[in-house]
């Protein structure tokens, strides 16, 4: 099966194919432009550079999300539009379950984060033994000090990925958790891995609809909390 994957979820920017588990090209770019400006042109690069095209390619995949909400809609919107021109199946990964693949051959408790703002992350836990990825968790936002609870009496080693592991190391260390960066290669999340959990959806029969493609945020975006009147005053209302 070949995948082409997008990846979008924070600051970088990536695509990849990939074969049967087998990376067939990829690109990446982290300048600081918005992912409007460079996702389309990297993967138009990439597959004039290696003589394919959608078409032969079997599904269109996508970090859904969580992560930055300008991004997940910039990359899904693109992956609907490319499979639906294409009448391809998509595969919604999660971003989190991604990031996760990059040290799969690490045996460890993996700790996923991402930047969530307001002292949380957002975060999932994997057991990665012999090369296979044991979900613990659900997708989630999870405030890094009750993050730093839950794992106090983990007897695995802590590798932490993610755009967010800086900042989630950094608080696991203060509350005296010993833990670990994943290497400077591997830490941040990239469409290679995304491609290879596609793989696994595809072989799972989870594969959907160019229509049926969502984005996953786990929290409303900041447009629509702001619309929301504060609890207090919607008690207010009511009385």
């Amino acid at each position: 099966m070949r995948i082409l994957a997008l990846e979008t979820s924070a600051k970088a920017v990536s695509a990849a194919v990939t074969e049967d588990g087998k990376v067939l090209c990829s690109g990446y770019q982290d300048t600081g432009l918005t992912h409007s400006r460079t996702l389309m042109p990297i993967v138009e690069a990439m597959l004039k550079n290696t003589g394919l095209t959608v078409q032969d390619c079997d599904a269109v995949a996508v970090a859904a999300g969580p992560g930055s909400f300008t991004g997940i809609r910039i990359g899904v919107s693109a992956a609907k539009g490319l499979a639906f021109a294409a009448d391809k199946p998509c595969a919604a990964v999660s971003t989190l379950e991604a990031m996760a693949r990059n040290v799969a051959h690490m045996d460890a408790l993996v700790v996923c984060a991402m930047d969530a703002r307001r002292s949380q992350i957002y975060n999932a836990l994997f057991t990665s033994e012999h090369g296979r990825l044991t979900r613990r968790t659900p997708d989630r936002a999870i405030g890094l000090a009750e993050l730093a609870e839950e794992l106090r009496s983990e007897p695995l080693p802590l590798v932490i990925v993610g755009d967010g592991a800086v900042l989630c190391e950094k608080a696991l260390t203060e509350s005296g958790l010993p833990c670990r960066l994943a290497p400077p290669q591997l830490v941040m999340q990239n469409a290679m891995s995304v491609a290879l959990c596609a793989e696994d959806l595809a072989r799972a029969g989870k594969l959907v609809s160019a229509q049926e493609l969502l984005p996953v945020y786990l929290r409303p975006p900041q447009a629509q909390r702001l619309r929301q009147p504060p609890q207090n005053l919607r008690e207010r209302f009511r009385s």
